[in-house]
């Protein structure tokens, strides 16, 4: 439908699947499987998201193998000891108590890669990353649909990228964008987990908001 107009209603409930969109982690998850249908609505939500260029440069990997499920936390274990070592004190401490993945205990991993096109694509040509952008922007969609579907999603961010790519046999141009664990959950929480563990927390926005420029 051209011109389709949203009401108040419709406004309201956006916002609201946006405030109550979480990152969760593997404590959180139910071994409860995804039914089919519902991941098949989350990956086509991904594929509505805007693209520089229209080039749809996502790809997605459904990750099912426990073998390489395992290998990937074992990478993710590796690397989380390293990032771990980058904080101190009271900070150490509390991520080092942190549940940060949910690769073995969530129903549903899927790892969103990049695909690059073969030639030039409309709006890239000065800023190239915005083809990995507009995979974030797939990304984003999904994390909506699955909250809005009452699906959890976790972002897995400590791995090595080129470790996941030569487990699931990535062509060499393809670059990980995001590891994905999907699946019913314990809880939705009210506030994000890590404002809830004051490890941060929100931003207002007038401290994120300039008027031409910086200055």
């Amino acid at each position: 439908m051209d011109n389709r107009a949203f009401t108040e209603a419709d406004q309201h409930l956006l916002t609201e699947i946006m405030l109550h969109r979480r990152d969760v982690r593997g404590n959180n998850f139910l071994p409860d499987p995804v039914p089919e249908e519902v991941v098949t609505q989350i990956l086509r939500a991904a594929t509505l998201a805007p693209s520089v260029g229209y080039s749809q440069p996502w790809e997605f990997v459904m990750v099912e193998n426990p073998d390489i499920r395992r290998r990937v936390v074992a990478d993710f274990e590796a690397q989380n000891g390293k990032a771990e070592e980058l904080f101190s004190g009271d900070r150490r401490d509390l991520y080092a108590r942190l549940k940060l993945e949910g690769i073995l205990e969530a129903p549903v991993n899927i790892a969103v890669f990049y695909k690059p096109a073969d030639g030039p694509v409309l709006g890239q040509t000065s800023m190239v990353e915005v083809g990995e952008y507009s995979v974030v922007c797939a990304i984003q969609n999904m994390w909506l649909m699955a909250r809005a579907l009452n699906v959890g999603m976790g972002w897995v961010s400590i791995l090595n990228p080129d470790t996941v790519k030569d487990l699931l046999n990535a062509p060499a141009d393809n670059k990980l964008v995001g590891y994905l664990c999907l699946g019913y959950v314990r809880q939705f929480f009210d506030t994000p987990e890590l404002e809830r563990l004051e490890w941060d927390r929100r931003k207002p926005l007038d401290a994120v908001i300039y008027v031409d420029g910086y200055d």
